[in-house]
């Protein structure tokens, strides 16, 4: 995978991508004649929660941008501890200026939809639309921030020693995750990610660097607080918000609040909500959310000779998948006891 050194004012890092075109799924460069789609990840998995949407043909019309944030994936750069929205946000616009990416559509869920939307004020001209999916709420809830440092505590045991995971503490880590990432429902493409990037996180929040994980799997929802309207009103595009209906940690009254306070910025800004998907609803129903990005991304696009949709795609992480027994994206496992039998090696 391709790699690209960057220092914003995080520090160093050296970002791993993925860029898909409608013809190549693992590009060096995107097509300039399509529009160009950024796709901000969430904390805990890396770039792949994104397999569904490279999976597309239909978002496959357009130029598909991956990349691991700090602390994440293949991506190398230490998380200093002031590292909150603002540094995310930057670490976004350097890696775009590092691939001399053009004005492009920004995609985020959960606390990527967080910095899609702090990028999306603090650099309104590289945006062409923003759409958050499972927006975070204004400031973190006290019951769901606990449910954060459970995770990150059962997460310090099992990393204490690389060499020597605690599988009781892991389960324990992993079992939080996906009750607020999937309702505790076991989707089987959920699953391999889940698998594929707590192998990865080896190298990241293990041993010494566990700390690191503190500061980006809490204290960044911690610190939060809104926007202030003067910086929302910099935005210069239209908003989507895609609620996941049945979010367990962020009922739709949080997006409503949010919605209220871009429209109160003067902001082009609009709300759906899709019925049944849990807070990472971007992989489990994938086939309610893609036609949403993919339609909105269309309406905001500039482009005036769209090619039609590939007729078949390939996912950049399909043999990935594939190995983990995945090969198709599927819905909920079959296999009730799928956890009791999962098991990380050191």
């Amino acid at each position: 995978m391709p790699r690209v050194a960057v220092n914003p004012p995080a520090g160093p890092a050296t970002f791993e991508y993925t860029i898909s075109t409608p013809t190549c799924p693992d590009a060096n460069a995107i097509d300039s004649s399509v529009p160009t789609v950024i796709f901000v990840h969430p904390v805990y998995i890396g770039r792949i929660v994104w397999h569904p949407q490279l999976s597309d043909p239909k978002l496959r019309r357009f130029n598909l941008v991956t990349f691991d944030l700090r602390g994440h994936g293949g991506t190398d750069g230490d998380i200093p501890l002031h590292y909150r929205r603002p540094e995310a946000g930057e670490d976004v616009y350097s890696f775009m200026k590092a691939l001399n990416l053009p004005p492009s559509h920004i995609v985020g869920i959960s606390m990527g939809a967080c910095i899609a939307l702090e990028f999306t004020a603090t650099h309104p001209d590289m945006v062409l639309s923003s759409t958050m999916i499972a927006p975070l709420p204004l400031e973190e809830p006290a019951e769901v921030l606990e449910g954060r440092q459970e995770i990150l505590d059962c997460w310090k045991i099992a990393a204490a020693d690389p060499d020597n995971l605690d599988q009781e503490a892991l389960m324990d880590a992993l079992t939080g995750s996906v009750q607020l990432a999937t309702n505790g429902v076991k989707y089987k493409v959920a699953e391999a990610m889940t698998q594929i990037a707590v192998k990865l996180a080896m190298k990241h929040a293990a041993g010494e660097k566990v700390e690191q994980q503190h500061t980006i799997t809490v204290k960044f929802f911690q610190d939060r607080k809104p926007h202030p309207i003067e910086v929302l009103q910099r935005v210069k595009t239209p908003i989507s918000l895609i609620h996941c209906g049945a979010d367990i940690a962020y009922p739709i009254e949080f997006a409503e609040e949010l919605h209220q306070r871009l429209e109160k910025a003067g902001l082009n800004a609009r709300l759906v909500s899709v019925p049944g998907a849990p807070h990472f609803g971007s992989i489990t129903h994938y086939t309610d959310v893609n036609p949403i990005l993919h339609d909105f991304i269309l309406e905001q696009s500039k482009s005036s000779t769209m090619p039609p949709a590939p007729a078949t795609v390939v996912s950049p992480f399909e043999e990935l998948f594939a190995e983990l027994g995945c090969a198709e994206l599927g819905a909920a496992s079959d296999d009730d006891d799928a956890d009791d039998d999962f098991f990380i090696s050191s």
